[in-house]
C-alpha cells in the first residue's frame, strides 16, 4: 500500500490477494496510489507515521492470513500502543487508502465497460436493454417486445437519508484523481504526459490527505440536496440520453441515427431530498419549494447551454438544407417575440434557419429560468413542439443525420428532465396527519392554528406553488408512511382540502401508501381494495388511467420481524398486490423502499427485478437510492449507464413469460420451504431482540450512539432521545450500527438457524439453483457474512454484560455461514462469486486496522464515569474509524 520502492509495493499487494486474480492494470494502479500515498505521509511533516502505518498494516494483513488468537492479537498491541494523535492520523491515512482503493476498482471497472462497449458476445440477456429485447422478441414476437420496450419505466428516486459518510469535499478530490487516471491511462509510457499526470495525481492525493475527513456541522437539507444536483451536473445529464442513444443504435444498427429512434425516453428521476419530511423537522414547506427551484435552475442551465452548442453546429446552409413552412412561421414567431437578439442572429446566420431558430429556443430557455414572463415557456411541452418543428424540417430537407442526432439527444433531455429535473416527492407520517386533523375537526371557526397544522398545511400549498412553476410533473406524489387503513391515505386528500379551502382548486395528488411493518405488508391488499372505493382518490386513478404506485418498506420490516420473514413476506405481499391490480383492472407500479446496505433491502437490483412475483414487475422498476449507493452507482458516466442499462434490462426481462413462469413454479414447488424458513428465523430473531434489556445491549455492543455525532445527514438518527426498544431506534442507524461493529446482523440473523430447520441440504441445494428468490437471499447473505469479521465481531460483544446474547449472535452468524457455504458450494464464502470475493478480501485486512482503532475509542469512551464529559480526542478517533470503515466495507446504512 504505502511501499517506497516499487518490488516491496509490489510484494505486498500480491501478500493479500495472492490467487485472487487481480487484473493487472488494477493492480499497477492500486499499487501507484499507494505508494504515493506512502510518499504523501513521508512527507507530511509528522515524524515516524509512515512506519506506524506499515507496521499495523503488516500486523493486520499477517493477522488476516494467520488466523491465530495471537497473530491478532499483535495486531491490537500496536493500536494501543498508539498515542491518541498517532491513532488519529493513522485512521486518516486508512481512510484515504480506502478511498483510493475503491477508486482504482471503479476505475478498472470502466476499463472493462469500455472492453465490452455492448458487444453481444460480451454480454448475457440481463447486461443490456438490447440483449434483453432480443431474447424478449424471440418469446413474444418483435411487435410485442417492441411495445414493451416503449412502455419501459425505471424510476430511481433519490433519498438523503444520512447513510454517505464521506464528506462532498472528499468525493470532489477523488472525482479529480479519477480524471487524472484517465489521463495516465491516455498517456504514453516515460513521456512528458505521463509525468505530469503522475505528478498531478501525487498533488490531488496530498490535498485529499489535508482536507478534514469529517465535516464540522451536520448538511442542511438545502446542502443535501445540491450535493445531489452534482451526481445530476456531473453524469446523469448527459449519461441517461446516451443510455438510450447506445440501446437505439444496438437495435437499429447502420439505420441508427438516420431515422426515428425506437427508443423512448424510459428513466424518470425523483427525489425526497428536501420533500421527505417523516422524521426531520428540518424539511419545511419553505425547504422544498426551494428545494424544487434549486433543481429547476440546474436542468434549464443544461438545457440552455446544450441547446445553444446544438445550434451553433448546425449551421446547414437554406440551399442544401431548405426549412419548411412549419419552420418559416415558428421564426416569425420568435422574431416578434425577441426582435433584438432575433436581427442580431440572423446577421450572423443569414442563411442558416436551423441555426437561427435554437439559438432563439436557448434564449427563451433561459428567460424560462429567469422568469422573463414574455419570452419564458409556460411548460416543457411548449419547448418540445418547437424543437420537434426543427426536427420535422431537418429530416423533410434530408439531412436525416442532423435530425436525429445530437438534437434527438436534447429532446430525450427535455422529455427525461422537463424544467423541473428530479419528479419531488412528499413523505410524512400517518401519525402526523392524524393528529392535525383531530385538531383541526375540533377547532373552532377563526381559533388559531398550531404551528404543526400551519406546517403540515402549507406543504400543500408548496406542492401547488411548485406545480404551477415548474409544471405538473414536478410534484404530486405524496407517500404516507406507516400506512395502516385506507382512512391514512383518504386523510391526505382531507388535509389538502383544509389547506386551499372548500372551494378553491387544490394540487394535484398521487398519493402513495408505504407498508413498512409485517403486519402492514399482510394487511395491504384489504386497505388497497378499500382506498379505491374512496371519492377523491377513485377519481385520480380514473384521471391516471387507473395508474397506482405503492411503496413497501425494507428496512422497518426487516427490523421488525428479521431479514430472512421481512424477505419471505415483502415477496408475498408483492404477489397478492399484483394479482389484485390484475383483477381490478389498475396498472400497478411497485415502488422498493430500499437501502444500500443489505439489510435494508440492498444488493444487486438486477438479480433482485428478476426474482419478483409474476406481473409484479410488468416493464415498471422503482427504487430508492440512498446515501453512498448514489454515488456509487451514478458518481462515474460509465458505470452510471452501465447501471440503468442493466436495471432497465433486467425490468424489461422480467415480464417475459420464462421468467414469469420460473419464478411462479418455483414459489409454488418450494412454499414449504418458504413457510419453515419464515417460522424459525422469526422465532430465532424474535428471541434475540425481544430478550429483556435487548435495546440496551445492542447501544453498548456498537457505536449506535457514537454514530448520532457524526455529520452524517439533516435526519435525526433516532425518534427519541435514548433506545429504550427497537421502536425508538430508525432501521438506518440499526443497519449502520451493526456494519460497524463488523457483525453485520441485519443482512443475515436467523438465516442459519432457518436452514438447519429445513435440514435437508439435497434439497435446499436444489432450492438454490431453482428458485431465484432463496438463491438472491443467500448470495446477499454471503456478502454480508463476507463482510463481517467474527473475531472483531467478537471484541464488539465483549463490550456489553450480557454473554447469552453474545453467545446468541456469534452461535448464529457462525451457524449461518457453515449453511451458506454449504449450500453455494467450495469451502469459502463467495467462491461462486470471485470478483466480488476478491473486492472484499483486498479490503478486509485493512479494514480489520480501523475496527482495531475503532474498539480502542469505543472502549475509552464507554470507560468515561458517569457525569463526566467524554474525551473529545477519542470521540474523534471514533467517528474517523467510522467513516473509514464506512469506505472500507462500501455500504453502510
Amino acid at each position: 500500500m504505502l511501499d517506497p520502492t516499487p518490488t516491496e509495493a509490489i510484494d505486498l499487494v500480491g501478500r493479500f490477494d495472492a490467487g485472487q486474480e487481480l487484473p493487472e492494470t488494477m493492480r499497477a494502479d492500486v499499487r501507484m496510489l499507494g505508494s504515493l500515498l506512502g510518499q504523501v505521509l513521508r512527507e507530511s511533516g509528522s515524524p515516524g507515521l509512515y512506519e506506524d502505518v506499515e507496521r499495523l498494516r503488516t500486523a493486520t494483513i499477517a493477522a488476516y492470513t494467520d488466523t491465530s488468537p495471537e497473530a491478532f492479537a499483535r495486531a491490537a498491541a500496536i493500536v494501543e500502543s498508539f498515542t491518541v494523535a498517532r491513532a488519529d492520523e493513522v485512521a486518516r491515512a486508512f481512510t484515504c487508502y480506502f478511498h483510493l482503493v475503491n477508486l482504482a476498482e471503479e476505475h478498472q471497472r470502466v476499463r472493462i465497460l469500455r472492453e465490452r462497449d455492448g458487444r453481444p458476445e460480451k454480454e448475457d440477456a440481463t447486461d443490456s436493454v438490447a440483449a434483453a429485447f432480443v431474447r424478449l422478441s424471440a418469446e413474444v414476437g418483435d411487435e410485442t417486445a417492441l411495445a414493451r420496450l416503449q412502455a419501459l419505466r425505471f424510476h430511481p428516486v433519490f433519498t438523503a437519508h444520512p447513510t454517505e459518510a464521506r464528506r462532498r469535499a472528499i468525493s470532489t478530490s477523488v472525482r479529480r484523481i479519477a480524471a487524472l487516471l484517465e489521463e495516465l491511462d491516455a498517456s504514453l509510457r516515460g513521456g512528458a504526459d505521463e509525468r505530469r499526470a503522475r505528478r498531478r495525481i501525487l498533488e490531488e492525493i496530498d490535498t485529499l490527505w489535508r482536507t478534514a475527513p469529517l465535516r464540522a456541522e451536520k448538511p442542511s437539507p438545502t446542502d443535501e440536496v445540491r450535493a445531489v444536483m452534482a451526481v445530476f451536473d456531473d453524469t446523469l445529464y448527459t449519461a441517461v440520453p446516451h443510455v438510450y442513444r447506445r440501446i437505439d443504435d444496438a437495435l437499429q444498427g447502420l439505420a441508427a441515427g438516420q431515422r426515428p429512434p425506437v427508443v423512448r425516453p424510459f428513466v424518470r428521476i425523483g427525489s425526497w431530498v428536501g420533500g421527505d419530511r417523516d422524521g426531520n423537522p428540518f424539511v419545511t414547506a419553505k425547504v422544498t419549494r426551494k428545494a424544487a427551484g434549486i433543481a429547476s435552475e440546474h436542468v434549464l442551465r443544461g438545457l440552455e447551454r446544450t441547446t445553444e452548442r446544438v445550434g451553433r453546429a448546425l449551421t446547414l446552409d437554406a440551399d442544401t438544407t431548405p426549412p419548411s413552412d412549419a419552420l418559416v412561421a415558428l421564426w416569425h414567431r420568435l422574431r416578434a417575440a425577441d426582435e433584438d437578439a432575433a436581427a442580431d442572429i440572423a446577421k450572423r446566420s443569414p442563411s442558416e434557419p436551423h441555426r437561427r431558430i435554437l439559438l432563439l429556443i436557448a434564449r427563451r430557455i433561459a428567460a424560462t429560468r429567469t422568469r422573463d414572463a414574455d419570452l419564458a415557456y409556460r411548460e416543457p411541452d411548449e419547448l418540445l413542439a418547437e424543437l420537434r418543428t426543427v426536427q420535422t424540417s431537418l429530416a423533410s430537407a434530408g439531412a436525416a443525420r442532423h435530425a436525429y442526432g445530437a438534437l434527438q439527444q436534447l429532446i430525450w433531455q427535455v422529455e427525461t428532465y422537463g424544467f423541473h429535473l428530479t419528479e419531488l416527492e412528499v413523505r410524512q407520517h400517518s401519525q402526523v396527519h392524524r393528529t392535525v386533523l383531530a385538531e383541526l375537526d375540533a377547532l373552532a371557526p377563526g381559533a388559531a392554528r398550531s404551528d404543526l397544522a400551519e406546517e403540515v398545511l402549507d406543504v400543500f400549498r408548496s406542492i401547488a406553488f411548485v406545480q404551477d412553476r415548474f409544471g405538473p410533473r414536478a410534484a404530486g406524489r405524496y407517500i404516507v408512511s406507516f400506512t395502516q387503513s385506507a382512512e391514512d391515505l383518504a386523510n391526505v386528500h382531507r388535509l389538502a382540502r383544509y389547506a386551499v379551502g372548500p372551494d378553491a382548486e387544490g394540487p394535484t395528488l398521487d398519493v402513495i401508501p408505504l407498508f413498512e411493518t409485517f403486519a402492514d405488508l399482510q394487511a395491504a391488499p384489504g386497505i388497497l381494495a378499500e382506498i379505491v372505493e374512496h371519492p377523491m382518490f377513485a377519481a385520480r386513478l380514473e384521471a391516471t388511467g387507473r395508474r397506482l404506485e405503492v411503496m413497501l418498506g425494507y428496512s422497518d420490516s426487516s427490523k421488525d420481524v428479521g431479514p430472512v420473514a421481512a424477505n419471505l413476506a415483502l415477496y408475498e405481499a408483492q404477489a397478492k398486490i399484483a394479482a389484485w391490480a390484475r383483477e381490478t383492472g389498475i396498472e400497478l407500479t411497485l415502488f422498493h423502499g430500499r437501502g444500500g446496505a443489505l439489510g435494508r433491502g440492498g444488493g444487486p437490483a438486477n438479480s433482485a427485478i428478476l426474482a419478483q412475483p409474476p406481473h409484479s414487475v410488468d416493464g415498471r422498476f422503482k427504487l430508492t437510492e440512498q446515501g453512498e449507493v448514489i454515488f456509487a452507482r451514478y458518481g462515474d458516466p460509465a458505470i452510471a449507464m452501465r447501471h440503468i442499462d442493466q436495471v432497465a434490462a433486467a425490468t424489461l426481462l422480467a415480464s417475459s413469460p420464462s421468467i414469469e413462469q420460473r419464478n411462479e413454479a418455483a414459489a409454488e414447488k418450494y412454499a414449504h420451504i418458504a413457510a419453515t424458513l419464515d417460522t424459525a428465523s422469526r422465532e430465532r430473531f424474535f428471541a434475540l431482540v425481544k430478550a429483556e434489556g435487548f435495546a440496551p445491549w445492542f447501544a453498548t455492543v456498537t457505536p449506535m450512539e457514537e454514530v448520532g455525532l457524526l455529520a452524517l445527514g439533516s435526519r435525526p438518527a433516532r425518534r427519541g432521545l435514548s433506545v429504550e426498544s427497537l421502536e425508538d431506534l430508525r432501521a438506518i442507524p440499526w443497519v449502520f450500527a451493526w456494519t460497524q461493529a463488523r457483525i453485520n446482523l441485519a443482512g443475515w440473523f436467523g438465516l442459519g438457524t432457518a436452514l438447519e430447520a429445513v435440514g435437508d441440504e439435497a434439497l435446499l441445494r436444489e432450492a438454490y439453483e431453482q428458485w431465484p428468490l432463496l438463491r438472491t437471499m443467500i448470495d446477499n447473505v454471503a456478502m454480508s457474512l463476507a463482510k463481517a469479521d467474527a473475531r472483531i465481531a467478537k471484541r464488539y460483544l465483549d463490550l456489553g454484560d450480557r454473554s447469552d446474547l453474545a453467545d446468541l449472535v456469534a452461535g448464529e452468524m457462525e451457524l449461518t455461514r457453515a449453511w451458506v457455504i454449504r449450500i453455494t458450494g467450495g469451502d469459502d464464502l463467495l467462491e461462486n462469486r470471485p470478483v466480488l470475493g476478491r473486492a472484499v478480501k483486498m479490503r478486509s485486512p485493512y479494514v480489520d486496522a480501523l475496527s482495531l482503532l475503532q474498539l480502542r475509542a469505543l472502549r475509552a469512551l464507554r470507560a468515561t464515569a458517569e457525569g463526566e464529559k467524554p474525551d473529545r480526542e477519542q470521540q474523534r478517533l471514533l467517528l474517523l474509524s467510522v467513516s473509514g470503515v464506512a469506505a472500507g466495507l462500501q455500504n453502510t446504512g
